[in-house]
Formats: C-alpha cells, sequence, structure tokens
C-alpha cells in the first residue's frame, strides 16, 4: 500500500496465535498455572456465569511473570550474559526480576523516585539491581534507555514486546481449556499486552467469543486512541497497574482487530470491587486485578445470562491502602458513618445524643468535639460520631429520630 504522507509509518512486528502457542509450551512448567473458578456469589449478583482467573497467585502476584519469562527464555546466550534492564514501579519490575534470578540473569530495574519503598525492596529481594530515577514513569523509562545503550543490555518492555505479549496470551488458552465454552472475556487495558496476547488466543479458539477491555475512568487512553476521543489521563486511581498515559501502537493495531468495546470504570466501583473479592473470594486483588469484577457488575444488563470469564491480573496492593478500601466500602454500604451533629456546648448534651445511639443499637467508635474552629455561636459546638450499624436502614431510622429530637444532623459522605 502506497503511503501518500513523507514519512512511512512504522511497521508493526508481526504476532499470531502461533507465537501464543509456542509461548504456552515454552513457560507452562516454570509458572503457576492458575485456577479458573466459578464463583456461585458473584454469578448471583450478576446475572451472568461468572469465572475468575486467579493470576494474583502466580509466585510475585501478578500474571506479567508470563511475559517477562517468555521474553527472557528467547533472548540468546549473549545477550542473556550481558542482561537485561525495564523501567516499572509495579508488576512487571517484580515478574522480571524474579525470572531472570532463576535463569541467571543480570537484572536492572529503573524506578521513579516516587515509587513506595515496599515495591523497590520487593524487587531488590529478587535480586535486581535497582535504580531510583526520575519523578515519573517516563523519566524512569528514558533513563532505562540510556543505560540500556550504554552497559549493552537488553531492554525488555512491559507491553510494547511481541514476545512479553505472547506470554501474556497463555492466560487465554488456560482459561478456555478449562472452560471452553465461555462466551466473552473481560480483561483489563493498561498498556493492552495482557489483551493483545489474550485476544489473539481467544479468537483462534473461538471465533465467536466476545472481548471486553475494561480501563480505568481516570486514565482511558487505549479507549481514547481508538474512538478518536480526546482524552487527558491522570489522577490518583486505585488501579495503578493500568494508570498507562500513551499505549503502544503495535497492542493498540490488535486491540483494534478484536475488542467489542471498552467499559470505563470509576473508583468507587474498583473499590467495591476489591473489598468483594475479599469478602466473597476470600482472595486479595489490587485495584487493576478488580476492574473486569468492577465493569460487570456496573454493566449487568449488558452481560445478562453470559458466560464470562475475568482475568483477576494481579494481587499486589499495599495493606494500609486495602484497609482503606475495605473502610470506605463498609462506610458506602451504610455500615460505617460519620455524623456531625450542631449541639449546645452545656452539661448532658453529649449524653443525650449518646443515649439516642444505644436506642438504636448503633455503635460508637469515635467521637470528636470542635468548639473553636466552628461558624457556631461560642456556646455551641459540633461534634463529629464515627459509628457502627447493621445496615443503612438502621442508620436512617437513628437520623431521622435525631433530627426529630431537634438536633442538627447530616452524614458526612464519601466522594465517588
Amino acid at each position: 500500500m502506497t503511503q501518500t504522507n513523507s514519512q512511512s509509518a512504522p511497521e508493526l512486528p508481526s504476532f499470531d496465535f502461533a507465537d501464543v502457542q509456542a509461548a504456552h509450551s515454552r513457560i507452562k512448567d516454570r509458572i503457576v498455572q492458575t485456577p479458573t473458578l466459578k464463583s456461585i456469589t458473584l454469578s448471583q449478583m450478576a446475572g451472568a456465569e461468572v469465572y475468575l482467573k486467579f493470576e494474583n497467585l502466580q509466585f510475585t502476584a501478578a500474571y506479567k511473570e508470563r511475559g517477562a519469562l517468555n521474553a527472557l527464555l528467547l533472548m540468546d546466550q549473549s545477550k542473556r550474559q550481558a542482561g537485561v534492564i525495564a523501567a516499572s514501579a509495579g508488576n512487571h519490575a517484580q515478574g522480571l526480576a524474579y525470572n531472570a534470578k532463576n535463569l541467571n540473569i543480570p537484572a536492572t530495574i529503573v524506578m521513579p523516585t516516587t515509587t513506595p519503598m515496599v515495591k523497590v525492596e520487593q524487587t531488590r529481594g529478587h535480586g535486581a539491581e535497582i535504580v531510583l530515577f526520575g519523578g515519573s514513569y517516563d523519566d524512569a523509562y528514558a533513563h532505562a534507555l540510556e543505560l540500556a545503550r550504554s552497559r549493552g543490555l537488553t531492554y525488555i518492555h512491559a507491553f510494547d514486546d511481541p514476545r512479553v505479549a505472547a506470554g501474556q496470551g497463555t492466560v487465554a488458552i488456560e482459561m478456555l481449556e478449562a472452560v471452553p465454552d465461555l462466551n466473552r472475556l473481560i480483561i483489563p487495558i493498561g498498556g493492552g499486552g495482557l489483551f493483545a496476547g489474550m485476544a489473539t488466543a481467544a479468537h483462534a479458539i473461538n471465533p465467536n467469543i466476545k472481548m471486553t477491555g475494561v480501563q480505568a475512568a481516570l486514565y482511558p487512553s487505549m479507549y481514547g486512541k481508538l474512538t478518536g476521543t480526546q482524552v487527558t489521563p491522570g489522577g490518583d486511581t486505585l488501579a495503578e497497574g493500568i494508570a498507562v498515559r500513551n499505549p503502544s501502537e503495535f497492542t493498540a493495531a490488535i486491540i483494534q482487530k478484536y475488542i467489542d468495546e471498552i467499559l470505563l470504570v470509576g473508583e468507587a466501583d474498583l473499590e467495591g470491587a476489591v473489598s468483594l473479592l475479599l469478602q466473597i473470594e476470600k482472595t486479595v486483588v489490587e485495584g487493576a486485578g478488580s476492574a473486569g469484577l468492577a465493569a460487570l457488575l456496573a454493566n449487568k444488563e449488558k452481560f445478562a445470562g453470559e458466560k464470562v470469564g475475568l482475568v483477576l491480573c494481579g494481587g499486589n496492593i499495599d495493606t494500609r491502602l486495602l484497609a482503606n478500601v475495605l473502610l470506605r466500602d463498609l462506610a458506602r454500604s451504610g455500615r460505617l458513618a460519620r455524623l456531625r451533629l450542631h449541639l449546645r456546648d452545656q452539661p448532658g448534651a453529649l449524653y443525650n445524643v449518646v443515649k439516642q445511639f444505644a436506642e438504636h443499637e448503633v455503635n460508637i467508635i469515635e467521637v470528636y468535639h470542635q468548639r473553636v474552629f466552628t461558624n457556631l455561636p461560642a456556646k455551641g459546638l459540633i461534634t463529629d460520631i464515627e459509628c457502627e450499624a447493621k445496615d443503612k436502614e438502621q442508620l436512617a431510622g437513628l437520623i431521622t429520630e435525631l433530627n426529630q429530637a431537634g438536633y442538627d444532623v447530616r452524614q458526612v459522605e464519601l466522594a465517588d
């Protein structure tokens, strides 16, 4: 095909099902072939048959091991001896470092200086040399390319690499071996390596299967690229594993070929999905790993009656963040609440309020008094009471009676 402009578009690397099949044969005895299990409870909630692929059970708790291992195994001996390098603050860093160590390949990981120290130490624990550079991924990536050139290292990209995408695609082979009649796969999209690999494999095995991608609403980069929509990715998303600003042309071309739709999910839906998976399936997932379930539950009518496969693609979430997510979910469900009341600063005022809580069997967790920094008269005060109820109805009954008793009460709401 003749190009009409003066510069030809770069030729994209070839990639097909044979690459994924070869990767499957190459890595299957070196990774955890994680289970694909039906969730009865989530199926009832969604109105669809829901099957979960537990990639959070890989040794480094993420599917990224697959692509990293496949790329390493395809290197010739001279390149192995020289070593590999990558820029990553997350699962790719750990997957590459862990498998490089097992293969006696020196690994260097460049991480932004803002990377949480727990992730730095986890990656260092797999034997990699850690270089902290720059305040963003883009800074770290540029520096990693410089180091690759100056040290003669092989750069292993997290998604813009057909060897990596082939390894990620083995997830689909395992899912369809376990449940051959899945109607649809719902797959998180960041840079697109997981979706590109899985879609290539799934369509070769079952040409009628439907493919849905999911992105965090704060980082709709692939959605914008494929739809021609102007987007501005950015913000603090729970799904940092798929918070990619610049997806690759290689993965975008494959995704465009196979995708039926891309759904965007908000932070509240991601938080709710992380909480549900812990409560119902007793499994810990990170925000990106919950994206498929978040999209499913936010769009039940779209998937009603289908047999749906979800990939729990990772389980690396900071424990303090997980605790915060769980508490916020309890607040959204009405089981935890903060009520703000205006009281008179006089003896017995708080006692009379507390009696109402006792009568409604609502447990008080914390009480905060504020006398000075308020817009109330000098004899007034603001009291915040954090409390625990059985459900929204019990809490609503308490608030109604407090208002009827003459108290100015409002519930402090969480942001969506």
